[in-house]
């Protein structure tokens, strides 16, 4: 059933397709440079930052701010990371000149700081130097994933925030899901999904997806308890985080402990419940998920139908979009079939 990245599945010879991050529709809109707010500078320090991205020659500038990361004063650290971090908020050219002069490791340095300001600082400037594609196997290959990691267990609210989407956008190379994956970050992730702000739970559910088409992943957010935040967020209408959270489940249903975990948290009511009320987006990932989950299990087939799921996948199956109305149809054949088999098929998942 599980495909290369879990967002494919066949059930009785149909082709089903979970949305993918990349679907213009898809829910996930990407971590881009820091939304913290500006920097408070100084009248001059504005001038020459804005002359500096409006020259072609900001090498000089660049250089010097370079030097001054690796510097004895804590506060000349800050000025530099803080003014490294503007010059690659916006510009694209200046994201490669900083990371051409030398800039990738003393920021890494700084991410591993015990002042929390110079550590946030760090973070964000690491954050806008991997929106430049050129710069994300520079920044993962010089050592960057472990303090990344460090700094979303320790960091302030806007470093953890910072620190994920930077995981995020070095987790677009497909090489470095696994190490990041491995380093500790995905207990991390689901802490802040459960405990963060709004905008933290957003980049944390980012950074997952994508984390997770990985399968050794999915089976770590799992077993970090990413399953009861899910269930929660997507039991919320007014979270703004059901589309989110339904895309991570559709593609960790697709391992079994993910199946397991799912009817454990209470998952089942709530995907029924966004089937009636949902929106048709929402209807239609519900349903989605509901199928993985019943293909195999008679067991979880009949919990599904005891929920009342029928009644609103005859509606869905004759008012929703045509993916809808195909998976909404396969999956009432499922849910009527005679409820008789083979005992070891009925409980497969429950005893993983």
């Amino acid at each position: 059933m599980e495909t290369e990245n879990g967002a494919n599945f066949t059930y009785m010879g149909r082709k089903f397709d979970n949305m993918s991050v990349n679907d213009d529709s898809s829910p996930f809109s990407d971590c881009n440079s820091d939304r913290s707010g500006e920097f408070q500078t100084t009248s001059s320090q504005s001038r020459r930052l804005l002359l500096a991205c409006s020259s072609e020659n900001s090498d000089d500038l660049i250089r010097q701010l370079v030097l001054d990361l690796e510097s004895c004063s804590i506060d000349e650290q800050k000025q530099a990371a803080m003014e490294i971090r503007l010059l690659a908020k916006n510009n694209p050219e200046n994201r490669i000149k900083i990371a051409k002069a030398g800039a990738i490791k003393p920021l890494i340095t700084l991410i591993s700081s015990s002042d929390s300001q110079l550590q946030e600082y760090g973070v964000t400037a690491i954050l806008n130097l991997s929106l430049c594609d050129e710069n994300k196997v520079a920044i993962a290959s010089s050592g960057a994933i472990r303090p990344l990691v460090r700094a979303l267990r320790t960091g302030t609210s806007t470093t953890k925030e910072n620190a994920a989407c930077a995981l995020l956008r070095l987790s677009q190379l497909e090489e470095n899901k696994v190490a990041i994956g491995r380093s500790g970050s995905i207990p991390l992730l689901v802490n802040l999904l459960e405990s963060g702000g709004i905008r933290g739970k957003k980049d944390a559910a980012t950074a997952l997806y994508s984390l997770c088409s990985v399968k050794e992943n999915k089976i770590r957010a799992v077993d970090a308890g990413i399953m009861k935040p899910l269930v929660e967020l997507m039991a919320d209408f007014g979270s703004n985080m059901v589309d989110k959270s339904s895309y991570i489940l559709s593609i960790l249903v697709v391992v079994p402990e993910g199946r397991k975990a799912l009817v454990e948290e209470g998952g089942i009511p709530v995907l029924v419940e966004i089937i009636e009320v949902g929106t048709q987006r929402q209807k239609e990932i519900a349903v989605g998920i509901l199928l993985q989950i019943c293909e195999d299990n008679l067991m979880y087939r009949a919990m599904v139908a005891r929920e009342g799921a029928i009644p609103p996948l005859v509606a869905l199956s004759q008012s929703g979009t045509n993916r809808a109305k195909q998976k909404s149809e396969t999956l009432i054949d499922l849910l009527r079939q005679p409820r008789s088999g083979n005992a070891a098929t009925r409980t497969a998942d429950v005893s993983v």
